[in-house]
């Protein structure tokens, strides 16, 4: 028997809809869609559906839709799954890509999800002021390496934290931090906060949790601000770890606050403001560990929680 392709066929959207098909162009790998696996997942993410594609932030282009706010040939980036295309079903939380001078994969990080993340987290949560002690965890990740680098822009002492000496030189070479440690190297993380912050932390942008988050609280200063964008280290734990030293919070008058990005998709268009000219004047760097292939995004996925990627991890599924 003899199969033939037929390579004009045409993928189209149901005449009665609204619905919006898209070719996934990159995929974006994120800590917290471990979460979506486990009876924990989040409030603002439902859990995954077994035998169902799995979604996360991607970018992509549409190829047909009955959606008036978007036409074929448009770039979008936001949630969608993990295939080579998906029909979304509602426009919620989509946004066009406008600025295509700029590599369509940062709209995976430094131009989606992660620095919205970021930008909201540390202006807006954190409220920094100029001179003020900031310690990232997590510091080389996707949201992490634009924290610390936002902090140096206000004028703020940084330092981060990361998994291996090359990540930490990364931070201090690249991307200015004024120091930096590899966690796993110190064995008494109080002790190596207060080596770095021998007058306490005003802000702590964390990422991690566990461990970190109680020796940081020790070593917070008097109306210092706590930042939770999320606890890496517990994702993949059957019972989390507790936090023992929370009275720190009342003597030192600490103020802990977490936030999910869909709270500043509203500000988005001011983001875009800020950061496209960083950018383009080589202000702020931004680091990418990009794997090809639909097939490497679970190995992908799975290297963030051992610490393999370098930045932010994204999936090029296809090309336009």
């Amino acid at each position: 028997m003899v199969v033939t392709v037929d390579e004009n066929l045409k993928l189209k959207v149901a005449s009665d809809s609204k619905d919006i098909l898209v070719k996934n162009l990159y995929l974006s790998c994120d800590p917290y869609m471990r979460l979506l696996m486990t009876n924990r997942s989040s409030e603002i993410f439902g859990p995954y559906t077994p035998g169902a594609p799995i979604t996360g932030f991607g970018v992509g282009k549409v190829i047909d839709s009955r959606n008036p706010e978007f036409m074929e040939g448009d770039l979008v980036w936001g949630i969608t799954g993990w295939e080579e295309y998906s029909l979304l079903k509602s426009s919620e939380g989509l946004f066009k890509i406008h600025h295509t001078d700029i590599p369509l994969s940062y709209y995976t990080g430094i131009l989606g999800m992660p620095g919205l993340t970021a930008y909201g987290g540390f202006y807006e949560v954190c409220a920094p002021k100029k001179g003020e002690y900031v310690f990232v965890s997590a510091a080389s990740g996707a949201v992490g390496q634009l924290v610390g680098q936002f902090a140096k822009l206000m004028g703020c002492y940084v330092v981060g934290s990361a998994g291996t000496r090359d990540k930490v030189e990364l931070l201090k070479n690249k991307f200015g931090f004024d120091d930096a440690f590899n966690y796993k190297e110190e064995p008494d993380l109080n002790a190596a906060l207060k080596r770095y912050f021998p007058e306490g932390i005003d802000i702590y942008f964390e990422n991690v949790g566990g461990k970190m988050l109680d020796a940081v609280l020790l070593n917070m200063r008097v109306r210092g601000r706590i930042a939770v964008c999320g606890m890496i280290s517990q994702y993949n734990c059957d019972q989390p770890e507790g936090v023992y030293n929370l009275m720190s919070i009342v003597y030192k008058r600490v103020r802990i606050e977490g936030f999910a990005v869909a709270d500043y998709y509203p500000q988005y268009s001011k983001f875009l403001d800020f950061i496209l000219p960083y950018i383009r004047e080589g202000k702020i760097k931004y680091v990418e560990d990009i794997v090809e292939g639909l097939e490497n995004g679970p190995t992908a996925l799975i290297g963030l929680f051992n610490g393999r990627n370098v930045g932010k991890q994204v999936v090029l599924v296809a090309s336009q």
